[in-house]
């Protein structure tokens, strides 16, 4: 593997390294969380979850909880476990997605020595995704079921306790409430799965008005509307997986964000957009690196996250061709690159 020198250490770095540790949050049981998120869809409850801790763009320096995090995939890397610890160091991140599939053909002892690896050089794990086929007849749904079963196993084996998936914003066949009943019950189960296995799982809504619009029938694609499906499925392990490029095209602000708590986030993205088009007309596949146009408020949204004390991982998902077209060691750079200046924000 060609080396090249390591990169300049991230700015303001978090106090405490995280551990895979799960905590017991006691404002995360049932029925205090499921109150909470509903009602954080009212004026009032935003108002008082913002107060004290409002933040804008011209906010002073705040010390951050969450790690930069390195997924390889998302930006068109090849590699292995081992190569992305190592890059990972190398190049200045802070924590590592972990691909739970390669961790579950891990012998013990290669486990061990991989889980002694990423421990010595100071990182921890992201956050796993993946895509549940939420749609699928009851038969199919049940072999999903097994398959998370054995798939959280792994996760857990590997000390990973975040999880998350994205939801699709439309549907040709199902109207809003029925997807949303679907998607209560089926997301409920695959999410007691998880938390059986110490997983929190997080959801992603898709923001772009060029991707809830090109379906029959609109589906989630806003902070407020996750909330309600959120606060459906009653689980005390399920929360947001963030990305600034949704939160930027479904047009909320810092305050939608300041609504939140740490325990409400599991996973967040971070991204910017093209500059020159219309919000409503931003396509979700073409994307820019974090603070490539500033069009989105990068400053906004990493304030807004380190206020509420968000203490999980960040990476970066952009979509941006050019990346796919470097050497792996020119791309690691360049994202670092970018994830080193949005995170400069905060000082």
């Amino acid at each position: 593997m060609k080396r090249s020198r390591s990169a300049a250490p991230l700015p303001n770095p978090p106090a405490n390294k995280r551990t895979n540790k799960r905590k017991e949050h006691p404002s995360m049981n049932t029925t205090s969380r499921r109150h909470f998120l509903k009602a954080a869809g009212t004026a009032a409850a935003v108002a008082a979850a913002v107060a004290g801790s409002r933040v804008s763009a011209s906010a002073g320096p705040v010390r951050r909880k969450f790690t930069v995090d390195l997924n390889c995939g998302m930006i068109g890397v090849k590699a292995s476990l081992v190569e992305s610890i190592r890059w990972a160091k190398q190049y200045g991140f802070e924590s590592v997605a972990p691909a739970v599939d390669a961790l579950a053909k891990l012998s013990e002892s290669a486990l061990n020595d991989l889980l002694g690896e990423l421990k010595s050089l100071g990182l921890v794990w992201g956050a796993a995704g993946r895509g549940f086929a939420i749609r699928d007849d009851d038969a199919q749904f049940a072999e999903l079921l097994r398959d998370v079963a054995a798939w959280a196993k792994a996760a857990q084996r590997a000390g990973v306790t975040r999880a998350a998936t994205w939801i699709a914003p439309r549907s040709d066949s199902l109207t809003y409430l029925s997807n949303f009943r679907l998607h209560v019950c089926r997301l409920r189960a695959i999410a007691e799965v998880l938390g059986d296995h110490g997983l929190r799982f997080g959801l992603e809504y898709i923001g772009p008005k060029t991707s809830w619009t090109a379906g029959r029938f609109p589906f989630i694609h806003s902070m407020a509307e996750m909330k309600e499906l959120i606060a459906e499925i009653n689980k005390p392990n399920v929360g947001f997986l963030l990305d600034s490029w949704h939160w930027y095209t479904a047009g909320e602000t810092a305050d939608d964000l300041l609504s939140l708590r740490n325990e409400d986030v599991v996973a967040c993205h971070l991204n910017d957009a093209p500059a020159g088009i219309a919000r409503d007309a931003q396509i979700d596949n073409r994307r820019e690196l974090p603070c490539a146009t500033g069009v989105i408020d990068t400053k906004a949204f990493l304030h807004s996250l380190a206020a509420i004390g968000y203490d999980g991982p960040i990476c970066a998902e952009p979509f941006y061709p050019p990346l796919r077209e470097m050497p792996p060691e020119k791309a690691l750079e360049t994202v670092a690159a970018a994830m080193r200046k949005a995170v400069a924000l905060l000082d």
